[in-house]
């Protein structure tokens, strides 16, 4: 079920001293089984663009599709839409409230009016799914690491099964290993269950090694929307609205220029040792 952002404009505080255009004329689609990294400087309209998304903020001008419906109809089902459209929030501890782990997971589908059997079924699947250690399960989610309340806030949101699952800074806060294996779970949740997954991050690194296509917002404007080679292999354009391309990017394109015959077009730390290997061989080869 695809999502197709036409032309949607928002403004915070209409008619005040306040008034911020956060978005301005936004399209896209998003479709389904996307790997979608959202980037963009702080205040470029990211945060408010997914709120969209799932209906939380309503635009201004313009609509959403979601499955071909109009998500502004006055017939819609924004309560379905809300199921089908998971959005975990930069801070887990937003999204947790119960008196244990189990019991929080089962939140979401317990409000869908679904029965005890199947509400459990799914939260101990949504735990599964995430990697928790069974251990934890009956433990308050509030004395977890950080890294494992993020588990907790995506199986919460797994748990409604939604197709679009999005993710808003899940690493923020946490330590490298951690960060690994958030990103790890996520990967892994993807490629089993087929979930369409929007990734908003301030890593470079990040998402040159998880998506497969990049939405770059600028000013509430969507400025680009293409694979991760052809955004990073425009490093100088990111540089001038304050992002940057991962550092394999800058080190390839150094030693391209000191002579060496690498791809300057790989993003990973493996695409790029691949390269150096390969170049390194031909040179000893020619020795």
């Amino acid at each position: 079920m695809s999502i197709i952002v036409d032309n949607i404009s928002y403004t915070y505080e209409i008619g005040t001293g306040f008034e911020k255009q956060a978005l301005k004329n936004v399209k896209c689609v998003i479709n389904d089984g996307d790997f979608i990294g959202l980037i963009g400087h702080t205040g470029s309209g990211k945060s408010t663009f997914i709120q969209h998304l799932n209906g939380l903020v309503k635009a201004t001008s313009g609509t959403i599709y979601f499955n071909g419906m109009d998500i502004y109809d006055k017939d819609f089902d924004m309560k379905m839409l809300r199921s089908k459209v998971g959005l975990v929030f930069q801070y887990p501890e937003h999204q947790l409230f119960e008196t244990d782990i189990f019991k929080d997971v089962c939140f979401g589908p317990k409000n869908l009016g679904l029965p005890k059997m199947e509400v459990e079924l799914r939260a101990f699947e949504a735990l599964r799914l995430v990697g928790l250690d069974e251990n934890l399960y009956y433990q308050s989610p509030f004395d977890l690491s950080g890294g494992q309340k993020r588990r907790v806030a995506i199986a919460g949101v797994l748990a409604m099964r939604p197709d679009v699952l999005i993710l808003d800074e899940p690493t923020a806060g946490l330590d490298p290993k951690g960060r690994d294996e958030i990103l790890d779970s996520i990967k892994d949740l993807k490629e089993k269950t087929g979930i369409t997954v929007i990734l908003v991050s301030h890593s470079m690194e990040d998402v040159a090694k998880y998506v497969n296509r990049i939405m770059v917002m600028n000013d509430g404007v969507l400025m680009y929307d293409d694979t991760p080679k052809h955004i990073f292999a425009g490093y100088r354009e990111l540089e001038q609205i304050g992002l940057a391309a991962p550092q394999v990017t800058y080190i390839m394109n150094d030693l391209k220029n000191a002579g060496f015959a690498v791809d300057v077009n790989a993003i990973t730390v493996e695409e790029a040792r691949q390269s150096i290997l390969k170049n390194l061989q031909g040179i000893h080869g020619k020795a």
